[in-house]
C-alpha cells in the first residue's frame, strides 16, 4: 500500500473525500483505495474521533445490508448495532484514540439480519500530518471455527432468538410461521404479533428480504449466473429473483452487479 494508515487525515463525507485526503497526503496512486472493495467478507472502516463512519468498503455495506456508502457515512455504530455491541465498539474506539492498538481479537460482530458472528478484529489509530490521533480504522473477518458451544450466527438482543437463528441458517428453504412459532413455544398468532412488533415486518417479508440481502455478496464477489444465484438463495427462478430483488433494492440483480463491477 502506498501510504500507511497512520498517515491518513480524517475524511468528511464519502468516496470523493477519501480520494482527496489520500491526494493531500502526497499519495501518487489514490486509486489504491479501490483494492479494499475487493476484500470479500472482510469489512473495513474508518471513523472520526466521535465514532462517525468516514469510509467503509463494500464488504462492510453487505454486512449491514445497505446499498451505498452514503447510508453509512456520518452515522455511528448505534445506528446499526444493538446497544450492547455498540457500547463495546465505542469503548474500543476510546482505547484506540488513546494510542492503543487492538490486534486479532475474537469478538462478536453484528449483521443486518439481527444476528452476530464471531470474528477476528484489529483496530488502529489514524493520525494527521503532525501526528495527532484524529480517528480510528479497523478490519474484521469471520472466525472459521466459532468458540465451542456458541456456533455462529448468534441472535443478539432478540425476544425471538430461536426463530431468528433458524431463519438465518435455513433462509433458502421453505419456512412456515407454524414451524417458527412452534420452535419459540408460541401460538402462531402470538408469534406473528411479537415478530411484527420486534422487527417491524411479518416473518414472511423478513425472510424475503433476507434472501435478497444474502444474495448480494454472491452478485458482487462470484461469477455465478443470475439464475444460479436465484436458485442458491431460495428463489423459484430468475424472474422471481429479479422481481423480489427490485422490490427490496430498487434495481435489478444485473444492475446491482454491474454497478459494483464498474468500480
Amino acid at each position: 500500500m502506498s501510504v500507511a494508515p497512520a498517515e491518513l487525515a480524517p475524511m468528511t463525507s464519502s468516496d470523493d473525500s477519501m480520494l482527496a485526503t489520500l491526494s493531500r497526503s502526497g499519495t501518487i496512486a489514490p486509486e489504491v483505495i479501490e483494492l479494499f472493495d475487493y476484500l470479500e467478507d472482510t469489512p473495513l472502516w474508518m471513523k472520526d474521533e466521535a465514532g462517525h463512519y468516514e469510509w467503509v468498503n463494500v464488504s462492510f455495506l453487505l454486512n449491514f445490508g445497505v446499498k451505498t456508502r452514503a447510508e453509512i457515512i456520518g452515522r455511528t455504530d448505534y445506528d446499526f448495532c444493538s446497544e450492547v455491541l455498540a457500547n463495546q465498539y465505542r469503548i474500543d474506539d476510546e482505547r484506540v484514540l488513546r494510542g492503543e492498538r487492538i490486534l486479532s481479537r475474537v469478538e462478536l460482530v453484528g449483521r443486518f439480519d439481527h444476528t452476530a458472528r464471531w470474528c477476528v478484529t484489529s483496530k488502529v489509530p489514524l493520525r494527521d500530518a503532525p501526528g495527532k490521533i484524529v480517528g480510528t480504522a479497523g478490519v474484521t473477518r469471520p472466525l472459521r471455527q466459532p468458540p465451542a458451544g456458541d456456533p455462529a450466527p448468534t441472535p443478539i438482543g432478540s425476544p425471538l432468538s430461536v426463530a431468528i437463528r433458524f431463519i438465518s441458517q435455513n433462509f433458502a428453504s421453505r419456512i412456515s410461521n407454524e414451524d417458527l412459532a412452534k420452535a419459540c413455544g408460541l401460538s402462531v398468532r402470538a408469534f406473528e404479533r411479537q415478530f411484527q412488533a420486534a422487527y417491524h415486518s411479518s416473518p414472511h417479508d423478513y425472510l424475503r428480504g433476507l434472501r435478497v440481502r444474502m444474495s448480494c455478496s454472491a452478485l458482487v464477489f462470484s461469477r455465478k449466473t443470475i439464475a444460479e444465484v436465484a436458485t442458491e438463495f431460495g428463489f423459484a427462478d430468475q424472474s422471481h429473483f429479479t422481481k423480489e430483488f427490485r422490490k427490496f433494492m430498487a434495481e435489478t440483480p444485473r444492475a446491482y452487479r454491474t454497478r459494483y463491477q464498474q468500480r
